[in-house]
């Protein structure tokens, strides 16, 4: 089964995400992580698109949907794409399934429109909140690092890997858990052939982060607001897994460690992953 690839426009950047499933089925959203792509999530939308009509989103800058003009990356541009991307499906309330990236962005829209959300599965989504780690610097130390990081990105030239198995192997060497089924089905799409060899899709801007520390009381300000039911989920063998969030900002949600998973729970233990998936949407309201 082959999804159906559409297409919206946000803030003059045009997305792209691809539909699963039926249109009388309640709709389900998945969001990746930084520097993935929409079909990462492929064995999860063909577990759910019997009773979700799903949909696989490519943030911009990564997969198939453009890059962002200038380079700039934040959360509440990446919260404005999945408000068209809810905009275009044309029904709401939505349930989100959101891996890292995806999961910040996830509870930033709950929190934002929570009317608009039903449930939030958010895979380590709250990992690395502060700009530069847990250590504090002052401003114009953060603000010259930004600038000559974005500097050094707009020189920078993609890596080109000269075959297909080049690629695929440095995937496998991201992630060790990954079997080479899946590591191959990640490459299939995640790269573009160019002249020479292999290139990732996603823009290497990406990889900034803003100067500007991130705001915990603003966001605790919008989590604060989410009514939605909400489940955290986290590898046992992640570097992500200690999060300094104070999780007394959210009201109705739980937290669970998988075992023998890293950063990539959703990869890492799979059948795992998506049995305390469907065990938290039978339980949602409504």
């Amino acid at each position: 089964m082959e999804p159906e690839s559409r297409y919206v426009t946000s803030q003059r950047v045009r997305l792209h995400y691809v539909a699963w499933g039926e249109a009388e089925n309640p709709p389900l959203i998945l969001l990746h992580g930084g520097r993935d792509h929409a079909r990462s999530w492929d064995r999860t939308a063909l577990a759910l698109c019997d009773r979700y009509q799903v949909f696989a989103v490519d943030l911009r800058g990564h997969g198939d949907s453009d890059w962002a003009h200038g380079g700039n990356y934040s959360i509440i541009d990446y919260a404005l794409d999945l408000h068209a991307i809810v905009g275009d499906i044309g029904r709401t309330p939505v349930t989100v399934v959101a891996h890292s990236l995806g999961g910040s962005i996830a509870l930033q829209y709950a929190g934002t429109i929570p009317e608009n959300v039903r449930g939030v599965v958010s895979i380590e989504g709250l990992e690395r909140l502060q700009w530069g780690g847990a250590e504090h610097r002052p401003a114009h130390a953060r603000m010259r690092e930004w600038l000559d990081d974005m500097r050094d990105l707009a020189g920078r030239e993609p890596r080109v890997y000269a075959t297909f198995e080049d690629a695929e192997r440095r995937m496998r060497e991201a992630n060790s858990h990954l079997s080479h089924e899946l590591a191959h089905h990640l490459t299939v799409h995640g790269v573009r052939e160019v002249e020479g060899g292999y290139v990732w899709k996603f823009d290497n801007h990406v990889r900034s982060r803003s100067p500007y520390e991130f705001n915990m009381e603003d966001a605790r300000d919008i989590w604060n607001q989410i009514r939605a039911p909400i489940l955290f989920i986290q590898g046992e063998e992640s570097w992500g897994k200690q999060s300094p969030v104070d999780f007394s900002a959210f009201h109705n949600y739980r937290t669970v460690t998988v075992e023998e998973a890293g950063h990539w729970v959703h990869h890492d233990r799979f059948e795992r992953f998506l049995e305390l998936v469907e065990g938290f949407l039978v339980e949602l309201p409504g």
